[in-house]
Parts: C-alpha cells; sequence; structure tokens
C-alpha cells in the first residue's frame, strides 16, 4: 500500500508492504458544485447570510468598521473573502472606513511578504492594515471579565469600530473543538494577559477540551463570551479541503453561521477506527500550518486518539520555521521528564500562566504515553532531540525504527492529515 503524507508544499510517500495491518483515516470528501470557485461559493454564502442581515445592510449608517482577518499560520484563501466583504461594506455605506485587523493572538508578526500571499498586493498596497500585538499596552483595551474570571482586553481597532466583522475558516482544534468563528477575538486580538486565562492548565485538562467538543468546552465557552462582548457581529467562514482549496463557505451571525458550519464539518471529518494502533503516521496537513513544531502539536492529538498505549507516533511537519515559541520550547527542553512537566503544570493557577502552557501541556500528554518521531528539516533536529522527541531525516527511515521498536505485526494508522479529522471511538 503506497500513502502520501503531507509535508510543506509538496508531499512524501511511504510504500507499506501488503501483508501488514494499516488502517488510513481520512476525512469525507467534500463535493462541489462542478465548476464552482472558491469566489463563487464565498458569494453564495454571503447572498444568503445564515441568521443575519446582510454586510451590505449592517454597513448602512457605520462610520467605521473593523475586520478581523488571519494570520500567517492560517490557510485561510483571502484573497477569496476579503474583495467581497470589502465590496458589500462599501456598497452599503461608500465612505465607510475600513481597516484589517490581522489577528496574531500570541504568534509572531505576519510580515509583508506573508499579506501579499494571503490577500493579494492589491488589498495590501490599498488598504488600511494592522497587525495585532497582544504585548502592545498602547493599543489593548479593557473589556470586562470573561465567565472563567479571566479580564477580557482586547485590540482598540476591534473595540472602538462601529462594526466588527471576521474572516477565517473551521477546522477541527485540539482544545477549542474547532477553530473559526469566535476565535477571530479570543485569542485572535486579545492581549496576551486574555489569551492566558482562557488556556489556562484547568481548561486545557478537561475532558471536554477536545477536537470535535464544543459542549461543556471551558476554552469554547469564554471564546464565545469574549466574541459577545466584543460585539462581533458577522462572519465569513470557509471550510478547506487537503489541497487548502475553498470546499464551503458559511456567512451571517457569528454564532448561528459558526455552529452550522461546524456541523457541516462534523459530518465530513468525523473517523472510526476499527482499533488502536500500535504505530500511527500523521501529519499536520503541510503548509502554512506545519511551519513550526508548536502549530505541528495539533496534528499529534489526532494520532493520540488512534494511538495503543506505548505507541510510536510519527509526524511529518517541516517546521521550517524553527520552533514556533521560546517558552514552548524552553519548557520541553528543561523539564526533568514529560510526566513530571505534565503534573506540574495542572498545579498552575490561571492567573499565573505562562505563555505557550498549554501546547506544553498537551505535548506533555502525548509524550508521557507515546514515543514520537519527528519527519522534518534538519535545521530543527537539535531542538526536536532538546523537547524530548526523536528525529528522523525521511519518512522511510522514521517508519522502520517504529517497526523495530514495535515488531512486524504491529498495527499501523495512517492519517495523512491529522488536523483535518475528529477521531472518535
Amino acid at each position: 500500500m503506497k500513502v502520501s503524507i503531507p509535508y510543506a508544499r509538496q508531499r512524501l510517500a511511504l510504500d507499506l508492504p501488503e501483508e501488514l495491518d494499516v488502517e488510513v483515516l481520512r476525512a469525507k470528501p467534500i463535493s462541489v458544485a462542478v465548476g464552482k470557485t472558491a469566489d463563487d461559493l464565498v458569494c453564495a454564502a454571503m447572498a444568503s447570510p445564515i441568521g443575519s442581515p446582510s454586510l451590505q445592510e449592517l454597513a448602512k449608517g457605520r462610520k467605521t468598521a473593523t475586520i478581523i482577518c488571519s494570520d500567517h499560520t492560517r490557510p485561510v484563501p483571502s484573497q477569496h473573502i476579503l474583495p467581497h466583504m470589502l465590496r458589500e461594506l462599501r456598497q452599503g455605506n461608500p465612505a465607510i472606513q475600513v481597516t484589517l485587523l490581522i489577528a496574531t493572538g500570541c504568534h509572531r508578526h505576519t510580515t509583508k511578504e506573508e499579506l501579499i500571499h494571503k490577500m493579494g498586493a492589491e488589498i495590501v498596497a490599498n488598504e488600511k492594515i494592522l497587525i495585532h500585538d497582544c504585548l502592545d499596552e498602547q493599543e489593548i483595551v479593557d473589556v470586562g471579565v470573561l465567565p472563567s474570571g479571566a479580564k477580557l482586553r482586547l485590540n482598540r481597532a476591534a473595540v472602538e469600530t462601529e462594526l466588527l466583522v471576521a474572516e477565517g475558516f473551521i477546522e477541527p482544534h485540539f482544545f477549542a473543538g474547532f477553530s473559526g468563528g469566535r476565535k477571530s477575538v479570543l485569542p485572535g486580538v486579545c492581549s496576551r494577559t486574555t489569551v492566558l486565562g482562557n488556556h489556562c492548565a484547568e481548561f486545557i485538562a478537561s475532558p471536554y477540551a477536545r477536537t470535535g467538543v464544543l459542549d461543556g468546552n471551558p476554552i469554547h465557552r469564554d471564546m464565545v463570551a469574549a466574541a459577545k462582548m466584543a460585539k462581533l457581529q458577522y462572519i465569513v467562514n470557509v471550510i478547506v479541503d487537503e489541497q487548502k482549496q475553498t470546499a464551503a463557505a458559511f456567512a451571517g451571525d457569528p454564532f448561528a453561521a459558526h455552529a452550522q458550519g461546524c456541523d457541516y464539518l462534523e459530518q465530513h471529518a468525523t473517523v472510526h477506527p476499527r482499533r488502536l494502533a500500535d504505530i500511527v503516521i500523521t501529519s499536520n496537513g503541510g503548509y502554512p500550518l506545519d511551519q513550526n513544531i508548536y502549530q505541528s502539536v495539533k496534528g499529534l492529538t489526532a494520532a493520540e486518539s488512534a494511538a495503543a498505549e506505548g505507541a510510536v507516533i510519527i509526524t511529518c511537519a517541516s517546521c521550517l520555521d524553527g520552533n514556533g515559541g521560546d517558552a514552548f520550547y524552553q519548557t520541553l527542553a528543561g523539564c526533568e521528564s514529560p510526566a513530571k512537566l505534565q503534573a506540574d503544570i495542572l498545579k498552575v493557577p490561571q492567573d499565573e500562566t505562562i505563555p505557550d502552557q498549554w501546547e506544553s501541556q498537551v505535548l506533555a500528554r502525548i509524550l508521557t504515553a507515546h514515543h514520537v518521531i519527528y519527519v522534518a528539516d534538519a535545521s530543527v533536529k537539535d531542538q526536536i532531540l532538546a523537547m524530548k522527541m526523536d528525529y528522523a531525516a525521511t519518512l522511510e527511515e522514521a517508519f522502520e525504527r517504529a517497526q523495530t521498536e514495535k515488531g512486524s505485526k504491529a498495527k499501523i494508522t495512517v492519517i495523512p492529515d491529522g488536523i483535518s479529522v475528529i477521531v472518535k471511538h
């Protein structure tokens, strides 16, 4: 059996002998009407908004509007969304002043080149664009207190506008349940203080803070509250397929449209493994989500859900952008063991959460139960090893080592795109 795994902007192939016990888990393909382009899907969704007036109607009488936009770590096809949002806003009010606010959360700043790649040169040249900085106190405003008790502090451009809207995409998310919708606000344009409070150890440890779970999810609850307190009024969210092409679009009320999109995606993304595996091979879906070790933890959680105790997990992620967070790296590199780290993090109160603690907590949970091998760029080999994981230069090398460890009769599961599936038993 030949399997193909997304990696950076290419794919890695692995030829598995036919006699092996192999199961492949992948999301069901979404059927797009023949001849329908990404622009067609977005325009159709905006023409029939869910639970909301059109964006054109919402723009009437408003002097200012802010569109929260995804950053460089998200494969959102902004070139096929923003032009239509801008057009409708200006059709409703030609004089409206529009700001594009890049939702970096706690990520690094998006570069101009990355903005051009996402939005197109024309939008970058002609629109007012602000890049959120979670540490810039001059641009952060206190809004209130979230249900968890965490302070809600937001970017001024999101608070002081007369109309707040957002673009984005919906995918399974490893602790928020699903991305999209309310996540544009929290963590997208919040202060680091707010993000730390929302991503606290208690919430990350909740059995409801898992992929595809919204009901009872404490992280989701705070995110919804943040979006409501910010007065987010309209979204355009898309679902992309394995080739990062737009497969469906949802527009309208931030909560109703997002819920409908999540329901739709869940029907296609849910997979049911017939057994747990001794070796799991996965990825973070290729570029742009496999740019660093931090982001690639997401794909590991899908493998975790399909793995037997003590399984070997192989993940293919280029990590050309490094570790993705120094605090994240130092926490894993400096710990005595993943198990000790996990125990220590669980003792940390909400108001003492440190940057990237959540990612360290999830990775420590996985490493406590499994041996993880990264197939990544050679530039991050030393970092991967320091973070209590193993490195392999090729997928073939990684699989050979896994099979040596688990034996020739090992049960194998392949999840080509770990961030596209919801694993349920």
